[in-house]
Parts: structure tokens; C-alpha cells; sequence
């Protein structure tokens, strides 16, 4: 009899590297291991020979870098998508279409359950299982860490030494270190000093993607980028597909010390987290085409979009891809980039975007309008009326406190 088969999310750390053994022991499962790559690059090195070896029948490594840049990330950069003023949502957009990847696999593999290796505590869990529940209801979730009567491991040691009295010897140590996520957008960076808000991150062990600005160069260097309705069409004049100018913005705002924020965000979970996030080319990306919308959106389009695209930010942080109010946001998203199409110039300077120019043939900006001369499309006496009737419900209010203060003095 064929035994059931259960598909991991495996990215060849310790943690999913310990399910593997754990799942098959458990509920004598066939393991399959689907690592998608969503740009996280020489973690990727050595996987198929891992999962193998810890006891895995077959490992899919998925390549969705460009489904990723442009139909989860692209979304985000036109919404104007931040969480909670700071954080660029990095993680957040890569988990949908990780779970839209495992639940793929776990369709051709006639799997009956999918497993993830995030904790109990974290946003993760979340996203993943939200993504799985509304892409696939029937499947079941496998999350360990949650299940403390049959998954008894609490540190990394427990995991190593699980691992080798099941024959498994890894190229771990139980050296603590950063919790860190990478993709092609970012990577985030949680614990050790992290995790004391009151202490200053340790740069020189923690970036991975970005100098220090203080360390950036002296010389600040000019970039010029083109938008074809609000997607990135060209870098300093040479034409790329999205992932390709992410990855080349990353070279650049690493080497200039763009995009390190370090945040104490509110996870989905109730709690506090602190954490440094690095997404240099993604800074970079949102402060362009914010910069070129600059001059075509009217006020009232852009007010709304702004207020759309918190809301965006926080249905993404939250795990809601896959469903009708994220899909209604992008709608109006996309009608409003209609014609965000021009070019931006801007110098990086140690950490700093400075603008530096930009130009559209959709732009809303008059210059004759704009001037402090005279021209024919304002008259300044036009001004008298609107102030009047603009300030109406201020003097109103005023008269009124005028009244009812004189009769109360009588």
C-alpha cells in the first residue's frame, strides 16, 4: 500500500531539515520537499543532496523570481504599500505565492497535507496557512511547532541531536545567530541584540545587503529610471524585465547605504517585535515611482490611493492575498497608474534618495499656473470668492461663539 505523501515548505535550515525525519516518524508519511526560490540566492547550494539525505523521496526547487517581482511585489510598489510607515513588506508579499507554489505541487503530488516550519508565535504561520485554506480548503496544514505533544524539540540542539540519532549529519552547529529571511526584495534580521529595543543593532555582523551609510562613499551617484503605467521599464537608459532592475537597484543602494530601517512592529499575534529590515533596491523602487506620480496624480486620487494603500499594506502583513478586498484595492490601483508613465532622476548619498528631477507627458504640473506671474488660466481675484466660501463654516462658528459669549456676560 502507497503511503500518503505531504508536501514541506523546505528551505534547508535546521528546522525544516529536523521535520523531514519527524513528519515520516509521526504519520509515516512520503515526504516532498518544494523549496521555492524567490531570489534568495546561494541558500539555495547544496539542498537536493540535504533533503535526501534527511530522508525526503523528492525535492522540487520552484523558480518564481519573475512571478513574484511582478505579480506580487509590482502590485505593492504601485499601491504605495508600506506597514506601519517603515516596513516595505518584504516577507509578507513572498508568503502568497510560496503557498500558491506548495499548493501546486501538492495537487500533481496527490499529497494529502502540507507542512510549514514556522513558529507559533510569528506572522508566518498566518500567511501561509491563509494562502493554503483559500487556494486549497480540503488539504490539511502541518504546522510542528504548534503541536507540542508530538514535536518536543525546543532549541537547536534538541533539533541536532534528533538529527543525528536518526543517522542525519548536518553542516549545523547550535551557534545561535539572526533569524533572517532573504528574497530578491529584502532580508529581515531578528534576535540577539535585536531583541532588547533599548540596544543599538550591531551593523558591522548584521547587514548582508547594505554598507552602512556613514561607510558609503563620499561621491554621490546620479540614477535614472523610466515608468510605463507604474511599472519600471528602464535603468540609466538600459531596458530590463522588473526582477532584473530590483537586482541591480539592490547593487546599487547597498553600495550608498539605502533602505536600513530598524522597526518595533505590531505582529499579527497580539505582540512587539523588533527588527532590522534591509531592502535597498525596494527603497529605492517605491521613492521613484512616488516621486513620478508626484506629478500626474490629481489630489483627491492621490489622498484615496494613499489611504488604499496602507489599507493594502496591512490586508498583505495580515496574510489576505487571496481575496476579494486585495483584489478590489489592485483595481483601483491599476486605474489610477493608467498613466504613470515618465522619468525620474535622483543622486544616492549615504542613505539618501535626493530627487533630482522628473519628467511625464501625463504631468498635471502648469508651469504657468504654478508661477508667481499672472497668466491666463488663474486670475487672482478668483481667490476672493473661494476663500470666502472655503472659510464659510469657520466664520459661522466663530459668530456663534461670538454670540453665545457676549449673552453669557450679560
Amino acid at each position: 500500500m502507497m503511503k500518503e505523501k505531504v508536501v514541506l515548505a523546505y528551505s534547508g535550515g535546521l528546522d525544516t531539515t529536523a521535520i523531514i525525519p519527524w513528519l515520516k516518524e509521526t504519520f509515516d508519511y512520503e515526504v516532498i520537499c518544494c523549496c521555492i526560490d524567490c531570489g534568495q540566492g546561494n541558500e539555495l547550494v547544496g539542498l537536493d543532496e540535504r533533503a535526501k539525505l534527511s530522508g525526503a523521496s523528492k525535492l522540487y526547487i520552484e523558480n518564481v523570481i519573475d512571478e513574484f517581482s511582478e505579480d506580487f511585489i509590482m502590485p505593492c510598489v504601485k499601491a504605495g504599500a508600506v506597514y506601519e510607515n517603515k516596513y516595505l513588506l518584504g516577507t509578507s508579499m513572498a508568503r502568497p505565492v510560496i503557498a500558491k507554489k506548495l499548493v501546486e505541487i501538492a495537487r500533481k503530488e496527490g499529497a494529502v497535507a502540507i507542512c510549514h516550519g514556522a513558529t507559533g508565535k510569528g506572522n508566518d504561520q498566518i500567511r501561509f496557512e491563509l494562502g493554503i485554506k483559500a487556494l486549497a480548503p480540503d488539504i490539511k496544514v502541518i504546522a510542528p511547532w504548534r503541536m507540542t505533544d508530538v514535536w518536543t524539540m525546543q532549541s537547536r540542539e534538541d533539533e541536532l541531536a534528533y538529527c543525528k540519532a536518526h543517522g542525519i549529519d548536518l553542516p549545523f552547529d547550535a551557534n545561535h545567530s539572526y533569524s533572517r529571511d532573504r528574497n530578491l526584495w529584502h532580508i529581515s534580521h531578528e534576535g540577539l541584540e535585536l531583541e532588547d529595543p533599548s540596544n543599538e543593532p550591531n551593523y558591522d555582523d548584521l547587514l548582508v545587503l547594505t554598507t552602512p551609510p556613514e561607510k558609503a562613499p563620499d561621491e554621490g551617484e546620479y540614477v535614472t529610471m523610466t515608468f510605463e503605467a507604474g511599472v519600471p521599464k528602464t535603468l540609466n537608459g538600459k531596458e530590463m524585465k522588473v526582477s532584473e532592475i530590483i537586482t541591480e537597484l539592490n547593487k546599487l543602494g547597498g553600495k550608498h547605504g539605502i533602505g536600513i530601517v530598524d522597526i518595533v512592529e505590531n505582529r499579527v499575534v497580539g505582540m512587539k517585535s523588533r527588527g532590522v529590515y534591509e531592502t535597498p533596491g525596494g527603497t529605492i523602487l517605491m521613492a521613484a515611482h512616488e516621486q513620478l506620480e508626484e506629478l500626474i496624480l490629481d489630489r483627491e486620487t492621490l489622498k484615496t490611493k494613499k489611504d488604499l494603500g496602507n489599507l493594502l499594506a496591512e490586508v498583505v502583513y495580515e496574510g489576505k492575498w487571496y481575496t476579494p478586498l486585495r483584489e478590489a484595492i489592485q483595481a483601483f490601483v491599476d486605474v489610477t497608474q493608467k498613466y504613470v508613465t515618465g522619468e525620474v532622476k535622483f543622486k544616492l548619498f549615504k542613505g539618501n534618495i535626493i530627487k533630482a528631477g522628473e519628467s511625464s507627458p501625463y504631468s498635471l504640473y502648469n508651469e504657468s499656473l504654478a508661477s508667481f506671474t499672472t497668466g491666463d488660466l488663474y486670475d487672482h481675484h478668483d481667490a476672493d470668492g473661494f476663500i470666502t466660501l472655503f472659510g464659510l463654516p469657520l466664520k459661522v462658528r466663530a459668530m456663534k461663539m461670538q454670540e453665545l459669549e457676549k449673552n453669557n456676560n450679560k
